[in-house]
Parts: structure tokens; C-alpha cells; sequence
């Protein structure tokens, strides 16, 4: 109906499970998004996790910084009980007990059925953590010269470390995120990186074609409501993030 806009699950399934579980995951995958959103930041143990805040504050009955606890630590926290607190018209049983997925855990559980969109966070020890990433995407076959390119894209706000990933991985698909799209250099960012993520309410239509004529795909973030997806689409960006895959993937299927 509107051309092939890939729509991205921002946190999984985030506007009806609780972000960065499993069943957030499960449920994007069921409503057929195109990629999971997977951010990541790395445990005391040396290990990669899905979540979005630097603590553990906000999304479980834990408190402190995820970098002070170990992989097993983190896993005897209830990482979906505030989701049923918070939203109980969106509660769901099986929520309680959700727990912090560890990346290997994620791509054991989907394997290749699905395309993964990952984020490694400003709070990063970086050089470390992308190290790990792309040992353990290559260790489940997600990159490499036989994988189509796209499988996995990883984004960032830090320019240095998605330089340093386009160095150990050419193949990579990268995305520079940007929350001051006017600030974006299109022919610098073009140099190492194969589009921009901007906050999409900061864009207009002449940012899109800007891009795009430096050959960069552009996917905003994170867009929840139908009119704005229908514009953006209008605007021919190449994908979006959104909380609700289930809205967006109706307007792209056109019911």
C-alpha cells in the first residue's frame, strides 16, 4: 500500500508487554515485524543483555547500575511485574516473572526466523562490548559472507564505534542515530554508515530526500501513532520504530 517500510518492534512488542522480555519479543514476532530491537549493555560478568536504561531501576524490583550485577543476578530479577502495575488495562499473567534476556538467550530462542536491530548503549565499556557482539552474531551465523545483508543492523548514537564495527565487519549494516537531525553531516556519515536514525517529530521531507541522495536509508523513532506513520511513509523513509508493530503493520498490509 505505501511501499516497503520496514517496521522495526522498538523494545520488542513495548506498547503491550513489558520492553525487552521475551514476551515482548514473542508478541513483535507474532505481529509481524520486520526487525526485534534489541539495546544492549554488558553485565559485571563480562555478558550481553537486552535492556534500555543503564539500571536496573526502572523495568524490575531491582535497584543499581546493570554493569554491577552478574548474568545469574540479573536473572533472579522480575523484569514484568511493573508492565501489569503500570498498564493494568494491558496486564497479562504470564508477564509477572518475565526476566533481563541475555542476548545469546534471544538468538537461541528466534534464531534466523527473525531480523534483529541492536543498539550497544552509551554506557558501554564500547570497544569491549562490540567485540562480543559480533563474536557472538558470528557464532550463531547471523553475519558473515554467506548472510544476507541486513540480517542483524546494529545503530548507534556513537560515531567512533560504529566506525570501529564497519572496520571488523564491512558487511555490517549500520545505522548512526542522531536526536539533532540538523546536526547530521550526511557525507561524513556516508563514509562508514548505511543510514541515519532521527527522531522522527525533528525531520521533514527535504531531510529524507537529503538522505537518500547520499545513498543513506533513513528510519525514525519511534512512532506510535497512525497519522504519523502514514506521513513518514509518504515521505518514503525506508523504516520506522514503533511501540505498536500491531498498527503498524496494518496500515502496511492495507485492512
Amino acid at each position: 500500500m505505501l511501499g516497503d517500510v520496514k517496521i522495526i518492534a522498538h523494545r520488542g512488542a513495548s506498547g503491550l508487554a513489558p520492553e525487552h522480555t521475551m514476551a515482548a519479543y514473542q508478541l513483535a514476532k507474532e505481529q509481524g515485524a520486520d526487525y526485534l530491537e534489541l539495546d544492549i549493555h554488558m553485565t559485571k560478568d563480562g555478558k550481553l543483555v537486552a535492556i534500555h536504561d543503564a539500571d536496573v531501576n526502572r523495568t524490575t524490583n531491582g535497584r543499581g547500575k546493570v554493569n554491577t550485577f552478574t548474568l545469574s543476578q540479573l536473572k533472579m530479577l522480575d523484569a514484568g511485574s511493573w508492565f501489569n502495575q503500570k498498564y493494568p488495562e494491558k496486564a497479562m499473567p504470564h508477564y509477572r516473572g518475565q526476566t533481563i534476556p541475555a542476548l545469546e538467550e534471544i538468538l537461541k530462542e528466534f534464531g534466523s526466523s527473525v531480523n534483529y536491530y541492536i543498539e550497544l548503549k552509551r554506557t558501554q565499556p564500547y570497544y569491549k562490548a562490540a567485540d562480543q557482539l559480533l563474536k557472538i552474531l558470528r557464532k550463531h551465523h547471523l553475519i558473515g559472507q554467506k548472510i544476507p545483508r541486513g540480517k542483524v543492523i546494529v545503530e548507534s548514537f556513537h560515531a567512533g564505534i560504529l566506525k570501529y564495527l564497519n572496520q571488523q565487519s564491512p558487511g555490517l549494516m549500520l545505522i548512526q542515530l542522531s536526536d539533532n537531525p540538523a546536526n547530521i553531516n550526511f557525507k561524513e556519515v556516508s563514509a562508514y554508515a548505511d543510514g541515519v536514525g532521527p527522531n522522527f517529530s525533528k525531520i521533514s521531507r527535504a531531510f529524507v530526500n537529503a538522505a537518500h541522495q547520499h545513498r543513506l536509508q533513513v528510519h525514525c523513532w519511534t512512532v506510535n501513532h497512525e497519522t504519523d506513520m502514514i506521513k513518514l511513509m509518504n515521505w518514503k523513509i525506508d523504516g520506522f520504530f514503533t511501540d505498536y508493530v500491531n498498527r503498524a503493520r496494518k496500515l502496511m498490509d492495507g485492512s
